[in-house]
């Protein structure tokens, strides 16, 4: 994980804590809005409210801040799959992760745009983490339902097909929101179009998931 620069002296104030914070939460907004490669420093100092020299004494250059980020997001992003419970009763935990996924959308919306402008740009930044830890967690993930599946839980599928499927409806609730708000209209584009969703998509998800008779027979 990226320490900012001022994080690795031995005693970090309060006002130190508060300006990286400050320049983190400037950085989301414009790396969100216009990409890695699109921002610039003097637009995080400006947004920031900070001089150029005073926000390189705190991160010494724009891919430090925007690798600070990333990492956060990463964490951030992940919990939900790593709450996934191999002992859980399979509705539940997919109906939850759905939900927390959405809540994500809901809550992160900068957060999302950022991490999808990375991967867009080719992942240049986290590829390692995208080969290494993010692929290690769906694999493992991937194996609990594998299981389920054997067990006749639920029906037959292929597990990293469902995590991507799960990502994609759920996250475009942030990433293409102004698309979503515009075609909802006025009377449906409220907070309750992410409480609709978690309804459409738990439908959508569970009838697919549900045991067959064919698949039970197997």
């Amino acid at each position: 994980m990226t320490i900012p620069r001022a994080a690795k002296t031995l005693r970090r104030t309060r006002i130190q804590e508060e300006k990286e914070e400050r320049i983190l939460e400037a950085a989301l907004d414009v790396f969100s809005a216009a990409g890695f490669r699109g921002s610039t420093i003097d637009q995080i100092a400006e947004a920031a409210g900070m001089s150029k020299p005073n926000l390189l004494y705190y991160f010494r250059t724009k891919e430090a801040i925007h690798r600070a980020l990333i990492d956060r997001v990463l964490f951030t992003w992940l919990e939900p799959l790593r709450a996934f419970d191999a002992e859980g009763n399979p509705e539940a935990e997919i109906r939850s992760y759905i939900r927390r996924k959405l809540e994500m959308a809901r809550d992160f919306p900068r957060e999302s745009r950022l991490f999808a402008n990375e991967i867009l740009q080719g992942a240049p930044h986290i590829e390692d983490e995208l080969k290494g830890p993010l692929k290690e967690l769906v694999d493992e993930k991937a194996e609990v339902i594998r299981a389920w599946v054997r067990t006749g839980k639920i029906a037959k599928c292929d597990p990293y097909h469902l995590i991507f499927s799960i990502w994609a409806t759920t996250q475009h609730y942030a990433d293409f929101d102004v698309q979503v708000r515009a075609v909802l209209g006025q009377n449906h584009a409220g907070e309750g179009r992410f409480e609709d969703a978690a309804r459409f998509l738990e439908q959508l998800f569970m009838n697919g998931l549900r045991p067959r008779q064919a698949d039970t027979a197997a």
